[in-house]
């Protein structure tokens, strides 16, 4: 019995300590929602997409589809590229809004216009489904391209995906391990599989090559980087 209170008082030791800890982040959430919200309001662009992001994530405050698409709009129609983008990605999963499939396209063609790797990254999506445009595997594949030369990830994934298929590209298995590779490099697991997977249909020369390829893709994006 005395053991067993000695369990109890320390799992209660443990449950009632980790509770102000959860609250606090909660506090904290909060006050930058709110501090962001009085910014927004005053038309900072900025500060707009930080709130919807916020009511889309449900941090500092309780998710509002409609709220965020809101603070989106309003920072999209400031040019903000990361708020049309977002709005771009509502409008596709009829999130706040209803689902449109060309105003997604038309406010991803903004952002893209704007340099937005995410806005890219979607234009290639739509593109590769044939959602609100007609369907193109040759311009998904560009898109994803111009977004993984941005250093996305997830189009850095998908391109080498395209290349081993030869989907909108070459069938290059050479420039499939390399871009994967160079995706890899920032911990996507989903890549490390992908590349194992390349490397059971590949030569130990074409391994190497494919290696040296993606020594050349990162040092081109670092220095692009840079400028």
């Amino acid at each position: 019995m005395k053991n067993l209170s000695i369990c109890l008082s320390i799992f209660l030791y443990f449950a009632f300590a980790s509770c102000p800890v959860r609250g606090q982040a909660a506090d904290e959430a909060e006050k930058e929602f709110l501090a962001a919200k009085v910014k927004a309001e005053a038309g900072d662009a900025a500060f707009q997409f930080q709130v919807g992001n916020f009511y889309a994530r449900g941090a500092g405050v309780a998710k509002n589809d409609t709220e965020a698409a809101k603070w989106f709009r309003k920072a999209a129609e400031q040019d903000d590229p990361r708020g049309q983008s977002m709005l771009g990605v509502m409008y596709t999963n009829a999130r706040g809004v209803e689902r449109d499939y060309k105003e997604a396209m038309k406010w991803f063609n903004k952002a893209a216009a704007q340099n937005s790797a995410h806005a890219k990254y979607n234009l290639g999506h739509m593109y590769s489904t044939g959602k609100g445009v007609t369907r193109d595997d040759t311009e998904s594949a560009g898109w994803y391209r111009k977004a993984a030369e941005q250093n996305d990830a997830g189009s850095q994934r998908i391109l080498g995906s395209l290349y081993a298929t030869g989907k909108g590209v070459p069938k290059d298995l050479v420039a499939a391990h390399a871009w994967t590779k160079v995706a890899g490099a920032k911990g996507d697991e989903a890549s490390k599989k992908q590349i194992a997977k390349f490397e059971e249909q590949m030569t130990p020369e074409q391994i190497a090559a494919a290696m040296k390829l993606a020594a050349e893709i990162a040092e081109r994006i670092a220095k692009a980087k840079g400028k």
